[in-house]
């Protein structure tokens, strides 16, 4: 008995994630995630599809009790629409609860904290955004991080040996 295709793209079989913040990890000590939606137009959604985003140097402001994601760049398909003029790196509002807000703006301005996006996946047919609550690592930690990377590397290869 043959298995039914899947109808979903190849760039998403498994796996919901659009773009991941691999940098964020390296660069800072993360401490809480929170999810949050996030305000897009047509042709960005289209673009994300096409897994056309990009979360390097890119950051979550308060600006009028509301959370906005700053630096987040999604670059416009080549086909885009000739009455729309794509802009790539735009504030991008993010939809969080009050609560959720409030709570997130006392860490960072009490704490020294900043919000960072973690990742971007699809969740029944919306986008949404992993923002980290982080704290900046000195050189000496990321020093340290490398240094248990390549051990868990160098781990792993000593066992699949044998």
């Amino acid at each position: 008995m043959k298995a039914a295709k899947s109808s979903k793209p190849a760039n998403s079989a498994g796996s919901s994630l659009i773009v991941e913040n691999r940098k964020a990890r390296f660069d800072y000590f993360i401490e809480d995630q929170i999810e949050a939606g996030i305000a897009l137009t047509g042709w960005e959604v289209k673009a994300l599809r096409a897994a056309r985003g990009n979360l390097k140097e890119s950051y979550a402001i308060f600006r009028d009790n509301e959370v906005w994601l700053l630096g987040a760049n999604i670059a416009p398909l080549p086909a885009a629409s000739t009455h729309v003029d794509p802009a790539p790196v735009r504030l991008r509002k993010l939809l969080l609860h009050r609560r959720e807000i409030d709570r997130l703006r006392s860490n960072v301005e009490r704490d020294g904290y900043t919000l960072v996006p973690l990742a971007m996946r699809w969740d029944k047919g919306k986008v949404k955004v992993t923002l980290g609550l982080a704290k900046g690592k000195k050189n000496q930690d990321k020093r340290e991080t490398i240094k248990d990377r390549d051990w868990q590397r160098q781990k792993s290869r000593l066992l699949r040996r044998g």
